[in-house]
């Protein structure tokens, strides 16, 4: 079946998560990238446990959350950080590919879409900061479900809202979970691994793996 939409993720795969603490490394410290690290890891725990005990919070809150767990875990870097860190993330920049490939994408005639746990509102100042809001057509939240991935009802935003078949779908994204629920659910899936990580969840493989957005 041929392919009649091109959706992302967005945080890993269009966005680089660990850009706000870099652009604050010289004020934060050596262990910066520890502070990131543990933040990222946090902001995802914290919306799968949310998913299953059905106690829905939006990306942001989580996110904000998540900061302040990591200053209390990595106490060499200033709290006082916490503002900017933040207004860091809202305009995270994006992988030096992604450009130039949405606007291939387009040119081809594709329909391009965002499908994230952000909410409109992160996913909108990203998308304007970073100039991609020409090759864009849709930017799809988990808001709309109340629900984070890789929950089946997030994915089914998409084929109910295009009326596709779930194979007329090409999903990428940099996390590999996202691709195994993405790859449950029927999508055809592409698992950008930008560090070549080792695979998981062998019984939910991708179609292709790329390091990088380029091979689309």
């Amino acid at each position: 079946m041929s392919i009649s939409a091109y959706v992302f993720d967005a945080y890993g795969t269009l966005f680089d998560v660990h850009a706000a603490a870099r652009r604050h490394a010289e004020r934060a410290g050596p262990d910066y990238q520890l502070l990131s690290e543990i933040w990222r890891a946090k902001q995802l725990e914290y919306s799968w446990v949310r998913s299953l005990m059905g106690a829905y919070t939006d990306f942001w809150t989580l996110t904000e959350q998540a900061l302040d767990y990591a200053f209390q875990r990595v106490p060499s870097v200033d709290p006082a950080l916490r503002a900017d860190l933040l207004d860091a993330y809202r305009t995270l920049d994006c992988y030096p590919e992604v450009p130039a490939v949405l606007r291939h994408l387009k040119a081809r005639g594709a329909r391009v879409a965002i499908l994230s746990n952000g909410t409109p509102e992160m996913l909108k100042t990203a998308v304007d900061k970073a100039a991609l809001d020409t090759m864009i057509d849709d930017i799809i939240s988990v808001d709309a479900v109340r629900i984070f991935k890789t929950a089946p009802a997030v994915y089914d935003i998409v084929t109910t809202g295009y009326r596709l078949y779930p194979q007329s779908v090409s999903f990428q994204s940099s996390n590999r979970w996202d691709v195994a629920g993405a790859a449950k659910f029927g999508f055809r899936t592409v698992w950008i691994n930008r560090h070549g990580m080792p695979d998981e969840y062998r019984d939910l493989g991708p179609d292709l793996i790329l390091p990088s957005l380029e091979g689309l």
